[in-house]
This record gives C-alpha cells, structure tokens and sequence, in this order.
C-alpha cells in the first residue's frame, strides 16, 4: 500500500475524527464515549508531533499526535502517544511509519521518553509499540470504565530516546 505522511492540519480534523471514532466503536483503543471538539481537542495535544498517513487518493488512513503527560517542567521532555489508523487500512505498516515518524520529531525537539497507555486487550497496538522499541512499565488494573460500565486494565509503554536527555 503506498501512502505518504504530513503534517496534521486543522482542515484535517473531520476525516481524523472519522478514524478516532472507529477507534472508540472497537472498545479498545480509548475511554472516550465520543469525539470531542476539535478546539478541546487541539488545547489537549502538543503542537509537535502530529501526523496524518494519506493513501494515493489523498483521503486520511491514520494518525497520530502527542499530548503532555504533566505541567511540572521536569517532565517536559515526556509526551503520550495517540495513534489511530483506518480500520480499512490495518496491518500496511501505517502505525509502525506513523509512529517512527514522530519519534524522529520528538527526538528533534528534545522529547527524551514518549509513553502509552494501551488497553491490555488490544495486542495489536501493543505489538506495535514493541516493534517500534516501546518496552512494557507496568499495568494499570482496572483503571478505567467505559461506557459500557467494563473496567479495563491498561499496559504502560514506553520507549526512553536513545540520543535525547542521555
């Protein structure tokens, strides 16, 4: 599949949203019950390190994008990962060139550990992270409800730069 990665912009949100609500009807990549606004949205995530994968018809096949994990300046150099891609477009190397495409930015902008919180059941995200040099930290029992009213244990990632912060 041949697709190309750019910057994610404003104009993009509404196919961005199409794709993170498929995301929300799997019941396994996130706790949001709905989409919020893009504005929400966008005060919620970093400036650096979004992404959209476009195939050859230009339409959005995944994404990905970063937000702070704390205020306190020490962490300034640790960000989350969000990564969605079209279920239409699963297992084409979208995530894995999404997901070394930020890590190349990050590192750039002196972003030392990037970090995930994956529910337990998605094994192909989870996958994801290893192969792109992700390690497990930890398991979060039970620290979410979904909608539904199920509780799900989450699995910590994270991936500590190589050349960042060493």
């Amino acid at each position: 599949m041949e697709f190309i990665i750019r910057k994610m912009t404003e104009e993009d949100w509404d196919s961005v949203a199409d794709i993170y609500m498929e995301g929300i009807k799997t019941k396994k990549a996130t706790f949001q019950a709905e989409i919020p606004r893009y504005q929400d949205w966008d005060k919620g995530h970093l400036n650096i390190g979004r992404f959209v994968a476009t195939n050859s018809n230009n339409r959005i096949i995944g994404w990905i994008a970063l937000s702070p994990t704390s205020s306190r300046c020490v962490y300034k150099g640790v960000a989350e990962v969000s990564i969605y891609i079209s279920e239409s477009c699963r297992r084409n190397n979208v995530g894995y060139k999404l997901m070394n495409r930020v890590i190349e930015e990050t590192e750039k902008e002196n972003i030392w550990t990037l970090q995930s919180g994956i529910f337990s059941i998605n094994e192909a995200s989870i996958k994801l992270h290893k192969k792109c040099g992700f390690r497990v930290v930890g398991v979060r029992e039970k620290i979410g409800c979904d909608a539904d009213g199920i509780w799900h244990d989450t699995i910590l990632m994270e991936r500590r730069s190589k050349i960042v912060g060493i």
